[in-house]
């Protein structure tokens, strides 16, 4: 059953006649995206906020979020947006990411990587890996203890919050103690068992026809992740990755195969705590401030991220 609050809140929807995504060209449709995310978004933590962007030949943008209640060194944590790799951007997330560093006590570096279809794969996963090398490089510049470094996102940012750990383990560093990751679309376009794609191919909020679209525009034509970057359930290994915490909603059409790719990690002996929202749909990180349920699992997303950055503080 469809949570009572989500539910009252996609009537509005509903009855405002809003069109779905991918009935829109990509900028038009970012736009779109925006008025969503601000619809039930939390109302602005009071944390430091500043720009700044990586070197190199495709500078990337970071917004940089700091606790304002304590000194540093501070954990910090690398947040990669959702928005199937075609939509999304700092704005738009900027109250998540202060939610999340005002409940996690960390600093939170949110990454503008480029987006599809003017930049399809690989252009987000190198984007997103030029941002995690970074931070990780000027960790003490930031006030962040790089001891003390996890990734966090949602959606196709949750894919690159995943393969940013995948990568890092192949290049012996950075070293990420802990990754989180909410409802990612693990198997990258690719068809599977998974019976959640057509139960819930009309929503309530992300939909089949939308994904196929975000699919296309990032993978091309055939609108299938040529490898495990943009499907990490296609990884030759999944051992020997920090420990995850994975979240996924019941009303989403990305339900099993985020669900497969935990018993993927599970089985390759990566510890990682599966937590499932029966009642609640995708992109619910951006409705905690209308659904109760949603704001719980914000609340539980950060505590993991707290928890796990913990057990590696070097401070003593």
């Amino acid at each position: 059953m469809l949570d009572l609050q989500l539910a009252a809140m996609m009537k509005q929807v509903q009855a405002a006649g809003l069109p779905d995504l991918a009935d829109l060209p990509p900028e038009p449709c970012r736009g779109l995206y925006r008025q969503i995310l601000a619809a039930a978004d939390m109302p602005p933590a009071d944390v430091a906020v500043a720009n700044l962007s990586t070197d190199g030949a495709h500078p990337v943008v970071l917004r940089v979020y700091t606790p304002r209640l304590r000194p540093g060194p501070h954990p910090v944590i690398v947040y990669y947006h959702g928005g199937g790799y075609v939509l999304g951007d700092l704005d738009g997330y900027d109250n998540v990411c202060r939610q999340l560093c005002s409940d996690s006590d960390a600093i939170v570096v949110s990454v503008d990587y480029r987006l599809a279809p003017e930049h399809p794969f690989p252009a987000a996963v190198d984007d997103a890996w030029q941002a995690l090398r970074w931070v990780a490089r000027h960790a003490a510049a930031l006030g962040a203890d790089t001891a003390r470094l996890a990734v966090a996102g949602d959606s196709a940012g949750a894919v690159l919050a995943t393969v940013m750990c995948l990568l890092a383990r192949d290049a012996d560093g950075p070293r990420v103690a802990f990754q989180a990751l909410l409802y990612p679309p693990a198997a990258g376009g690719r068809a599977g068992d998974y019976p959640s794609h057509q139960q819930h191919a009309a929503g309530p909020t992300l939909t089949l026809r939308t994904m196929e679209y975000f699919s296309r525009h990032c993978f091309g034509p055939t609108g299938m992740a040529p490898d495990f970057r943009g499907a990490p359930l296609l990884a030759p290994r999944l051992g020997g990755l920090p420990p995850a915490l994975l979240l996924v909603a019941g009303h989403d059409p990305l339900r099993d195969e985020a669900l497969a790719y935990g018993r993927a990690l599970l089985a390759a002996g990566t510890p990682t705590t599966v937590v499932e929202f029966p009642g609640l749909a995708h992109g619910f990180i951006s409705m905690a401030g209308g659904i109760a349920s949603a704001r719980l699992a914000q609340r539980l997303f950060a505590q993991a991220l707290r928890d796990g950055l913990a057990a590696t503080d070097t401070r003593g």
